[in-house]
């Protein structure tokens, strides 16, 4: 691949996307959600594993089960955006690998065994921390606003949507239409000298 994005597309994506807390009253249609996933679903992960599973809140009921899991500062933020994804990681993604590396056989067998079970849960958590990077530039290239979130309680969102324990919430996402008028000035990222080393 030679082709490079023109600045206008890394604007979106990158440059001048915000983290949005406040939203505009218009709705994600299921479908978009789907073409989300069927975009973001193709960003690299380890042997392919592809460990991240998304529940879309969207409707008043299950945003009223949701809210009590939430910290303080994120309730009005969440109860307002258009759809929350719960992004979670499969314990057992491992049964997926026949179909999802099928020239690698072995490697499902590997993340199955008990031995390797620390192994297995810090692949399944890094590679769906990924997936939901991915799903964010996604979410931005087809013009939603995107908030993520870590102020939740992990133990409370999965008793009371993945009580099987099989699933495990890693961080939530609003998304939406955000209202840009509310942005606070841009915050600054570390310099490339502070953050970066070239050996």
């Amino acid at each position: 691949m030679s082709a490079q994005l023109d600045d206008q597309a890394l604007d979106i994506i990158l440059r001048k996307a915000r983290t949005h807390r406040k939203w505009i009253d218009r709705p994600v249609s299921d479908e978009l959600l789907r073409q989300l996933y069927d975009l973001a679903k193709w960003g690299p992960t380890s042997s392919n594993i592809c460990p991240m599973r998304l529940v879309f809140v969207k409707s008043k009921e299950a945003k009223e089960r949701l809210k009590p899991t939430l910290s303080a500062g994120n309730v009005e933020q969440t109860m307002a955006a258009p759809v929350c994804a719960i992004v979670a990681q499969d314990s057992r993604f491992f049964e997926l690998m026949p179909k999802l590396s099928p020239h690698n056989p072995k490697i499902g067998e590997h993340f199955a065994k008990p031995e390797n079970a620390e192994s297995t849960r810090v692949h399944a958590f890094r590679n769906s921390s990924l997936q939901g990077a991915y799903l964010i530039l996604t979410a931005r290239a087809f013009g939603l606003d995107a908030g993520p979130m870590s102020g939740f309680d992990n133990a409370k969102v999965d008793a009371e949507f993945f009580p099987d324990g099989r699933y495990k919430s890693n961080f939530l996402l609003n998304l939406g239409y955000g209202d840009a008028s509310k942005l606070h000035p841009r915050a600054a990222r570390p310099d490339f000298d502070e953050a970066c080393k070239i050996i």
